[in-house]
């Protein structure tokens, strides 16, 4: 490659970017889920507009599937493990059960309704029924939930990406009379739990080695969690277990352990998930033939409204009903199964493995993806209000990050008052730190001194707490209350946990 070749390259790889996050700021204005507007873009610059070719399905599937690890990593990176503790089990009942449950109901009404032959309804089934991780990490978490709520709808996003992915390999791979039910069944659950151990070993090994290890730059520590995420897909992969559960777990495993500089690792991760966004979506919309997309739109909505109306209800009322989860949460976990780009990933596994009716099953899943992300998307914040769902607002959560001091046995804690949050015009005082956790310095505009009791905080302070490892949570969890109910949070009951 010439040096001119690479200039135009960087250059247009730029505007690309640059174009598609004025498209999702323009989105954004019009109510639309931004990453539609990314799969515009790839539309727009595609051989039937712009004249770009691209039609390497296999180049599409290889960079769709890391792409995907990249999020998953971002997504568990960003996941408070204490959100979704308690709701790990109908998490996972739903990214199995529920998956088979929405894969036979959305299958028997493709056939059904359109005559579709059973290997493609099925097919279209496993592609369609796994809600999309990176929809719904870039769209519930603007919509105020209950944190169970939001940490189920987040663990699922995270956990059902796996088993639907290996049922797609094997309905592409394998014709129906040949397929055996329970030996599937078996595997895809060997593979489960053996890519989960993955994931959970390398995220532990990592967090242990990177908690030990005193690097050069803080910019440096982003890099090796985020990296060590990805070592954890591929080791999976490798392993030939599921890539998809391993990094999404060391994610969770890493963005939990209480590392350093976590604020700085989440950013970077969040910036690198956007990256892998934007690349993926304008990369399928470069795949996609406009002209080909007029005949696949009756199936789609056909498909898609079963999915909506029948499959994912039926899905979501058989796994949670047992765990005794509200209706009103069932309503809206229903209709928050948003899809993006995983299935329309997943549509490339049967073109790249020659299947009959890979090209047909693809553009009903492309079209399906963009016309039920715009119908449902918009709408989910209006539900949440008319279900009950929105808690009341207290106030902002706080900012905090974490430095590491390696000469003694100590952390300094940085907390940064924003704008609403209530540790606005609180004193020290009433802060009431569990001992020995002491506020020693504070940052405000051009001047820099040591607090007193009779210090009072203000909108805009930076505040630094030295503390112990033995107290840091405890300290944290107070701070956290604070700012976000205020000095008399302990009587309001928020004891400042995620």
């Amino acid at each position: 490659m010439t040096l001119a070749a690479l200039y135009v390259l960087l250059a247009v790889g730029a505007g690309v970017v640059l174009i598609s996050v004025g498209a999702a700021k323009l989105a954004a204005r019009l109510g639309m889920p931004v990453l539609l507007a990314f799969l515009c873009v790839g539309l727009l610059l595609g051989q039937d507009v712009a004249g770009v070719p691209f039609d390497d399905a296999a180049l599409a599937q290889a960079l769709g599937l890391a792409a995907l690890a990249l999020i998953l990593v971002e997504g568990g990176l960003t996941t408070t493990f204490s959100d979704i503790r308690t709701v790990l089990a109908p998490a996972s009942a739903l990214s199995t059960i529920g998956v088979l449950v929405s894969v036979a109901v959305t299958a028997a009404a493709a056939r059904l309704l359109l005559q579709i032959d059973w290997q493609i309804a099925l097919l279209l089934g496993a592609i369609v029924s796994s809600t999309d991780a990176a929809a719904v990490f870039s769209v519930l978490r603007t919509v105020p939930l209950p944190r169970q709520l939001s940490g189920l709808i987040e663990a699922e996003s995270g956990l059902n990406d796996a088993p639907t992915f290996l049922l797609v390999a094997a309905l592409s791979t394998t014709t129906l009379p040949h397929l055996s039910p329970l030996p599937l069944a078996v595997s895809m659950l060997v593979q489960l739990i053996a890519g989960g151990l993955i994931g959970i070993a390398v995220g532990a090994a990592a967090a242990r080695l990177l908690r030990r290890l005193t690097l050069p730059a803080s910019g440096l520590h982003p890099i090796a969690t985020v990296a060590s995420g990805i070592l954890a897909f591929a080791v999976a992969g490798l392993a030939q277990t599921s890539g998809f559960l391993a990094a999404y777990l060391a994610g969770l495993v890493l963005g939990n352990a209480g590392l350093p500089h976590r604020r700085v690792t989440r950013s970077v991760a969040q910036g690198l998930g956007w990256i892998a966004q934007i690349g993926l979506f304008v990369m399928l919309g470069l795949l996609a033939t406009p002209t080909e997309l007029p005949s696949a739109i009756v199936p789609a909505l056909v498909i898609g409204t079963a999915l909506l109306l029948l499959a994912r209800p039926a899905s979501v009322a058989v796994s949670l009903t047992p765990f005794r989860v509200p209706w009103r949460e069932q309503v809206f976990l229903s209709w928050a199964g948003l899809r993006g780009a995983v299935p329309v990933v997943l549509a490339t596994v049967p073109v790249v493995a020659a299947a009959p009716g890979s090209d047909q099953v693809f553009n009903i899943v492309f079209v399906l993806v963009v016309v039920f992300t715009i119908i449902q998307a918009p709408t989910l914040p209006t539900l949440a209000r008319l279900l009950r769902l929105t808690p009341p607002h207290i106030g902002l959560d706080l900012q905090v990050e974490l430095a590491p001091l390696d000469t003694m046995d100590a952390d300094l804690i940085h907390v940064t008052i924003e704008p609403g949050s209530r540790l606005h015009g609180v004193y020290l005082t009433e802060l009431r730190l569990p001992p020995p956790a002491a506020a020693t310095l504070i940052v405000r505009g051009d001047d820099t001194f040591v607090p007193d009791a009779h210090t009072r905080l203000h909108t805009g302070d930076e505040l630094v707490v030295l503390t112990t490892p033995h107290v840091r949570e405890a300290t944290e969890q107070r701070l956290r209350a604070v700012a976000r109910a205020g000095r008399l949070a302990s009587w309001f009951g928020d004891t400042g946990r995620r």
